[in-house]
C-alpha cells in the first residue's frame, strides 16, 4: 500500500507499478483508493473510460417494455362481478 506522500513523490513508479503487477491501493488518512489503469476499469466495471463523469445511460420505456420483464402471465381480465351496495345516506339501510 502507497502512502499520499509516497504516491504524490513517486508518481512515475505508481503508474508503472499498476500498469505492470494490476491495481495499486493508496491511503490518505483514513480513506484509501484504487489506481488502476483504464483497461483494468473497463473491465471491471464494463464501462468506458471516456464516460466517467457522464450519467449512466438509462433505458427508454420503449426498450424497457421490449427488453424488461415479461407481461405474458399477467392477467388483464375485468372482473365482472356486480358492485356491493354501499350505504351512502348513513340510515344504516341499503
Amino acid at each position: 500500500m502507497w502512502s499520499e506522500a509516497s504516491a504524490r513523490r513517486k508518481l512515475s513508479a505508481l503508474l508503472d507499478r499498476a500498469e505492470r503487477d494490476g491495481p495499486q491501493r493508496v491511503e490518505r488518512r483514513t480513506r484509501r483508493f484504487v489506481v488502476l489503469t483504464a483497461t483494468d476499469y473497463e473491465r471491471l466495471t464494463g464501462r468506458r473510460v471516456e464516460d466517467l463523469g457522464r450519467p449512466t445511460p438509462r433505458m427508454t420505456l420503449g426498450e424497457f417494455l421490449l427488453n424488461g420483464p415479461s407481461f405474458e402471465d399477467l392477467d388483464l381480465e375485468r372482473d365482472r362481478s356486480l358492485p356491493r351496495d354501499i350505504d351512502l345516506d348513513g340510515s344504516g339501510e341499503d
